[in-house]
Formats: C-alpha cells, structure tokens, sequence
C-alpha cells in the first residue's frame, strides 16, 4: 500500500517547481539574468535563465517535508546530508548565474561540497575515509557533466525525471525507503520544470539548475554506494551522460581547444546539426539512458551469462549513440542527394 505522505511529498516537489516560475520569471528578467545567444548557441534568441531557482525549491521542499512528516526516519541523517549537499551546489550556481565566479573557485567549491558530503556520509553510514577524494571527484565531475549537457530544451528536465525514477526503483528493490524519496522528488521536481523549458516562452535552467542536477545525482549515487545498493543500479542510468561529456572532453583536448569553453561538439548537439529538433535530440538521449539503466539493472542480478550479455547490450546503446550524428548525418545526404 501506497503512504500517502509519499504522495504528498512528491506532490509538493511538482507543485512548487510547476508553479513558482509564474513569480520567479519577472524578478529574473529584472535582475538581468538572461541568455544571450552567440555562434556556438543552439538558441537564437535571448532567454530568461536561473528558473533552476524553482526546481532547487521544489526538491528541497520535498526533502525537508519527508523528514517533517515522519515518512524517512531511519535514514533522516542521509536525506539532511543530499539535501545539503544540493542546496549548496544550486547556490554556487545561482552565483554563476548572477555574478560569475572563475572557474578555478568553481572547481574548488565543487570539490569541496563533494568532499564534505562524503565525508559525512562516510561517517554516519560507517565506511572508511578513502571514499571522501572518490565522492569529491564524483561530484565535481558530474556537476560539470549536467552543465555540459544542458544545451538544449528538455535534455536536463528528461535525464532528471529518467534517473530520478530508476533510483526510486533501484530503492524498491534494495529496500531503501530514502532512496524511493530522494529519487522520486528529484523526478517530480524536473518534471515540473519541463513544461516551462519546452512549452512557448521557454526559459531556461540556467548554472543553478545544471549544478542542481549535477549535485543531485551524484550525491544520491555516492549514498547508495556507501549504503550497500548495487553500482549496476546507480551507474547505468548516467552512462549517456558520462560518456557524452567525456568523449567530447577527450577529443578537445586532444585537438588543442580549451576544454571548458563554449562549443557544440556534444553528441546531443551535432544531432540538432543533422537536422533533429531540440525535443528530438532530448529523447534520443532519454531513450539511450532508459535503455543503458534497464540494461544495467537487469545485469546487476543476473546470472553471469545473462549479465554479461546485457552488459554488451548497454555497451552497444553507447557506442550507437556516440555514433549516431553520423549515421543521421549520412541518411540525410544520402536522402538529399538527388
């Protein structure tokens, strides 16, 4: 049976996220915090950005009242520790947004809020210290990832609603009741979000939302993989991501080009280059990671034959994806071609 303050949490998380843009909109728009498109943009005119503020709002909300209610109680300290953990990476961005920070400062907070958060969770769940650099790492990492893949409409509202439910079932089948909340408030609030990014007058996360992403995520994995949830459980959902941003890391490095600066050189990118819209594009990338967590979850307890073989599955989804701008690239020269 259903505990109707599980509905009542994830309900709080959508409302406040759908709703509070009606207000946080023209406050934004008076501060100045806007878009302005340039050469390397997937947009062509300026946007409102920051509207990360409400989803911020609204996971934090979910969280606080999950814990006011008495539906996590065993785990509170856990939830307390993602909750900070989030909020402080959402403010390091909202100060992105707003002023800027360089990126050396930003790299040392990102560290830094990875590394506490660890730390505490290292300690309140009993597991050795030498998880603090690997949860540090972890965070900064992924933080940056969500903010290189926040470049079109839907992308990061999608991959939080996707990730947000496959760890939701990931804390169903390890009997983990604050993992089913954190993952279902996550995707509540995301989805909240979405129809403001896609709908007409579309606005945008902004570095307070791709660093909440971010944050998010890699702040429920590092929890689940310090609680004893399968690795399978909590990496399969994000390979996409991971292997999106690292490959397109590679190649710029490798090239000689600054690798923290503007491009469209992402898969997601170079797919809107072969002519997909920005939806289009977000749902190959949805698509891909639902594929890569079903595949990764079913491998998690399988038998070894069975494992493996979906773990090969996973691995093609990837590759495919990877390569798919210049499969799409080719069907459509070759359509054109007369």
């Amino acid at each position: 049976m259903i505990d109707l303050r599980l509905v009542l949490v994830v309900g709080v998380a959508l409302v406040l996220s759908g709703v509070l843009p009606f207000a946080l909109k023209p406050l934004l728009t008076r501060l100045g915090v806007l878009d302005i498109p340039n050469e390397r943009s997937s947009h062509t005119v300026v946007v409102i950005r920051g509207v990360g503020i409400t989803v911020a709002v609204g996971i934090a909300g979910g969280l606080a009242l999950s814990l006011a209610t008495g539906l996590v109680a065993v785990d509170r300290s856990l939830i307390l520790i993602i909750l900070t953990m989030l909020s402080a990476a959402a403010l390091l961005g909202w100060i992105e947004d707003y002023r800027g920070i360089s990126i050396q400062v930003r790299a040392l907070f990102q560290l830094a809020i990875g590394a506490v958060g660890t730390a505490a969770l290292a300690w309140t769940i009993g597991q050795s210290f030498w998880w603090v650099p690997v949860g540090a790492l972890a965070v900064a990492a992924y933080i940056n990832a969500a903010n290189f893949m926040d470049g079109i409409n839907g992308i990061s509202g999608l991959h939080g609603v996707a990730v947000g439910i496959f760890y939701a079932v990931a804390g169903v089948l390890s009997s983990q009741l604050w993992l089913i909340v954190a993952g279902l408030v996550v995707a509540a609030a995301f989805a909240g979000f979405l129809p403001w990014n896609l709908g007409r007058g579309f606005v945008f996360l902004g570095d307070v939302g791709s660093y909440l992403l971010g944050a998010s995520i890699a702040a429920i994995a590092i929890t689940g993989l310090l609680a004893g949830v399968y690795l399978e459980y909590l990496l399969s959902p994000v390979l996409i991501y991971l292997a999106d941003t690292f490959t397109t890391f590679l190649r710029r490095v490798r090239a000689g080009d600054r690798w923290y600066a503007s491009h469209r050189e992402h898969v997601y990118q170079r797919l809107i280059d072969t002519g997909l819209t920005h939806v289009q594009s977000a749902l190959v990338v949805t698509g891909a990671s639902v594929l890569t967590g079903a595949a990764g979850f079913v491998a998690a307890t399988a038998p070894p034959l069975v494992a493996v073989a979906f773990s090969l599955l996973a691995a093609v989804v990837v590759a495919i994806y990877l390569y798919s701008p210049r499969l799409l690239a080719g069907r459509v020269k070759a359509y054109r071609t007369p």
